[in-house]
């Protein structure tokens, strides 16, 4: 009999999602490449041992030709409006080589966040949101893990560590699962929306957000690809 309930939510989730509309493409970059300083990690050798050669901030990502990556894609109108479950499984965000990993992070509201500390040395992981309540924890070099929820909807806000001022990541709290970051191929796809007119938004910590809107039909992938400029365009 429970195997014949498990069948049963199969086949209902699979009828459910089997006409779902998709939404894809390419986030690139267009313009002259910053020359970005050299982070100095002398003040604690250990970061140093993580790492053979230099090491620049996370602010551009690159791929081949010039694809972005750490950029946040996310639905901002015409989802279904309804609870979304927050995930059970956590979020993962990691301090290895004195870096956060990754540097743009989303998570949903309630969803727990594990964040580690591979290091061996000390970190101190401080967030700073405005709707969420701040934490200032520290991570001793014999903590290796921790875990924190957030229990607000609240967009992008930063992370960073007091003992290293370098590192930095940016972490945005959803009320709702349809959003994903871009790795340095500038790829994304939100799958699973249902038939109707949306607005999907970009955001680059530097480069600021864009925004289209869209229409797709039952089953439709539509593919908008995303262009940023520097300097920006007027």
């Amino acid at each position: 009999m429970k195997s014949l309930k498990i069948l049963a939510l199969l086949l209902a989730f699979t009828a459910s999602t089997a006409h779902a509309a998709s939404v894809t493409g390419t986030v690139t970059y267009d313009g002259k490449i910053p020359k970005f300083r050299e982070i100095k990690m002398d003040a604690d050798p250990i970061c140093l041992t993580h790492h053979e050669g230099a090491v620049y901030p996370q602010t551009l990502l690159l791929g081949d030709g010039q694809t972005m990556g750490n950029v946040f894609v996310h639905i901002v109108s015409g989802l279904p409006k309804k609870d979304y479950p927050a995930p059970t499984e956590p979020a993962v965000l990691t301090q290895e080589g004195c870096m956060y990993t990754p540097h743009v992070i989303g998570v949903m509201v309630n969803q727990p966040v594990k964040i580690l500390n591979p290091d061996g040395t000390l970190h101190n992981v401080h967030a700073v949101p405005k709707k969420n309540a701040e934490f200032n924890l520290a991570m001793p070099k014999f903590r290796k893990e921790m875990t924190q929820t957030f229990t607000k909807a609240e967009f992008m806000f930063p992370m960073k560590c007091d003992v290293h001022p370098w590192m930095g990541a940016w972490v945005s709290v959803m009320d709702h699962p349809y959003f994903m970051v871009t790795q340095a191929d500038g790829k994304y796809t939100i799958d699973n929306l249902p038939a109707g007119e949306y607005k999907i938004e970009v955001w680059h910590e530097k480069l600021g957000p864009q925004q289209e809107t869209f229409t797709v039909a039952e089953g439709e992938t539509k593919t908008l690809d995303f262009t940023f400029t520097y300097p920006p365009q007027k």
